[in-house]
């Protein structure tokens, strides 16, 4: 940020009075600009007879593999009806939002992920402007190794196991990117209860 969205002045990187971090604030104005991490929601489509409905990309980052469908939330709306909001943008799919069920830290890109359980209404589904196809998928056909994000793979894995346990347990965790190898990832997540497994 080099410039102030209220006045036009110049920004410099300063602690404010009372704060501990650095910000952009204003010369000008002294207006402070807070820069926080965004929220991604979205959700598991399931349909009635076990299978997930995934969206093949049609936008970058990761053109043309496979995803839940998610995306950034708008201003106005909760994560449960953005979560709803993305099936229907990315899936032309209605769903029915169950219960939230992975929630995502990626301190490297500043963003959260909230992944709920959803139920599809019907079979009913169509790729939107930022798909190429979308498609239901059992278990044994998802396509593991064209996944787009370590998000999807880490909450379908967790999907999966439960299911087979017969019981969702809503899981938070922390993807965090590896300092001795850049452009790897390693994970760290807790279930229900803070207990932390891997």
């Amino acid at each position: 940020m080099n410039y102030c969205s209220s006045c036009g002045g110049r920004l410099e990187l300063r602690v404010p009075p009372g704060d501990s971090r650095e910000r952009h604030v204003c010369t000008r104005c002294g207006e402070i600009h807070y820069q926080n991490p965004k929220l991604v929601t979205g959700c598991i489509p399931e349909y009635e007879d076990g299978r997930l409905l995934l969206c093949r990309r049609a936008i970058e980052p990761r053109y043309g593999l496979w995803t839940l469908p998610a995306g950034f939330m708008e201003n106005g709306e909760s994560c449960q009806e953005g979560a709803a909001r993305e099936t229907w943008e990315e899936a032309k799919a209605r769903v029915e939002i169950l219960q939230l069920y992975t929630t995502f830290n990626l301190p490297h890109i500043d963003q959260v992920y909230l992944l709920f359980r959803g139920r599809l209404a019907d079979a009913r589904f169509a790729p939107g402007e930022e798909s190429l196809e979308v498609a239901l998928f059992r278990e044994e056909e998802i396509p593991w190794d064209e996944l787009a994000f370590a998000v999807v793979r880490e909450t379908l894995r967790l999907y999966f196991e439960d299911r087979r346990q017969g019981r969702f347990v809503p899981r938070v965790g922390d993807i965090l990117r590896d300092p001795h190898s850049p452009g790897r990832f390693y994970m760290n997540l807790m279930d229900d209860k803070g207990r932390g497994f891997n």
